[in-house]
C-alpha cells in the first residue's frame, strides 16, 4: 500500500506472504503486482490522453476510421467513438472469454474487434474490457507503436517508473507474488505472467490488462496526476479525463478512469471531484484532488484461484481508515 497526502508520500507499507504457505516470501515494498486493469488508466488512458495533446486523437473520431474492420457488416458501430471507448458506452459486452476460440493474438483482435453489440452505442454505461482491447488497437495504428515500446518511451521512462512494465524480464520473477493456479487453460502457476487469459493469449500487451508495476511507482503516476501532469501531461487534459460523463445518464465513467458511486470501493470519504479504478487481480488506486490524496492498494486475492471476493468488503474500509487515520493527525 502507498498513500501520497499533500504531495508527500505519507505510507509506503508492505504486509502477507505471496501466498498461504507459511515459507512463502514475504511481501515487501520492492515486490511488484500485477497490475490488471489499473493497465487500463496508466497506460491505455495516459496514452490516449498524450495523444489527444499532440492532436492526434480527436475523441469524437469513429473507431472505423481508424480500425475499418470494427464495423464488422452492422450500421450502429459507424457511431462508436474513441470517447465512448473511454466511457464504456460503445455498447460492447463487458467480456468475452476469446481466448477459449482464439488461439494467438491476431485470431484474439479479430475476435475482439468483430464482437456483436450487446447495447446500441451511447445508450448506457457497460464496463468493457472487449472496449479497451479495442481501443489499444486503434491507439497503436494511431501512434504506429505497439501499446508497450510507447508507455515505457513516453510514460514509464520520464517519471522513473523504473519496476513497471509490460512482460516483467525473468529477472523479477522472484518479486512478483503469483496471481493463480491455473488450472483449466494454461495449466501452470501464474507467476510473472499476465493473469488474464485474453492479455495473455494477446502476447501480454493489450489495451485492457498487462502492466506490472511495484507500489512505487503507481503512486509515482498518482503523483503526476495529482501535481498536474508535468512531464507528460497538462492540466486541463487531465481535468478533461477525470470529469464524470454526463452521458449515458447515470454513469460513473470519466474518461478511461472511475468515480465514486454510492456504494463506491472507494469508501465514503472521497470527495466527488476523485478519480480512480480498480484491477481484477485485487489492486486499486483511488486519488482526491480536493483532498490532494493518492491511496494505492496492490493485492493478489486471485491467488490460489478468483472465488475469493472478500476485497470488496476490503477496500472501502481499507480507504476509509487511511483517510479516517489522516484526519486525526491533522
Amino acid at each position: 500500500m502507498a498513500v501520497t497526502d499533500q504531495g508527500k508520500l505519507v505510507a509506503l507499507k508492505a504486509l502477507g506472504r505471496f501466498s498461504y504457505e507459511a515459507d512463502a516470501e514475504s511481501v515487501s515494498n520492492a515486490s511488484i503486482f500485477d497490475l490488471a486493469s489499473l493497465t487500463k488508466v496508466i497506460a491505455t488512458t495516459a496514452m490516449t490522453m498524450i495523444l489527444y495533446e499532440h492532436g492526434l486523437v480527436d475523441l469524437e473520431m469513429p473507431v472505423v476510421g481508424i480500425v475499418p474492420e470494427f464495423a464488422a457488416n452492422d450500421p450502429r458501430r459507424e457511431a462508436v467513438t474513441i470517447q465512448m471507448l473511454l466511457a464504456h458506452s460503445s455498447g460492447l459486452p463487458a467480456y468475452e472469454k476469446l481466448f477459449l476460440r482464439a488461439r494467438n493474438r491476431e485470431e484474439v483482435l479479430s475476435a475482439a474487434l468483430t464482437t456483436p453489440l450487446a447495447a446500441d452505442p451511447g445508450t448506457q454505461a457497460k464496463y468493457s474490457d472487449i472496449g479497451f482491447i479495442v481501443l489499444g488497437v486503434a491507439l497503436g495504428r494511431i501512434a504506429d507503436e505497439s501499446l508497450d515500446a510507447f508507455c515505457q518511451r513516453e510514460i514509464f521512462g520520464p517519471l522513473g517508473m523504473s519496476h513497471t512494465c509490460f512482460n516483467p524480464p525473468a529477472s523479477w520473477r522472484a518479486s512478483i507474488p503469483p496471481t493463480a493456479e491455473d488450472r483449466t487453460f494454461r495449466n501452470r502457476i501464474i507467476q510473472g505472467e499476465v493473469q488474464d487469459e485474453n492479455a495473455s493469449v494477446l502476447g501480454g500487451v493489450a489495451g485492457h490488462a498487462g502492466v506490472f508495476a511495484t507500489a512505487q511507482d503507481v503512486v509515482t503516476f498518482a503523483h503526476v496526476m495529482l501535481s498536474g501532469g508535468a512531464p507528460i501531461l497538462r492540466p486541463e487534459t487531465i481535468s478533461l479525463f477525470t470529469r464524470r460523463q454526463s452521458n449515458p445518464s447515470g454513469t460513473s465513467r470519466a474518461l478511461g478512469w472511475d468515480t465514486p458511486s454510492t456504494p463506491s470501493q472507494s469508501g465514503k470519504h472521497f470527495s466527488s471531484r476523485s478519480f480512480g479504478h480498480l484491477g481484477y487481480t485485487g489492486t486499486s488506486l483511488w486519488i482526491d484532488p480536493e483532498r490532494q490524496l493518492s491511496v494505492t492498494l496492490l493485492t493478489n486475492r486471485t491467488w490460489p484461484d478468483c472465488s475469493n471476493k472478500a476485497i470488496k468488503e476490503v477496500r472501502p474500509k481499507f480507504h476509509d481508515a487511511v483517510i479516517e487515520a489522516l484526519e486525526k493527525s491533522r
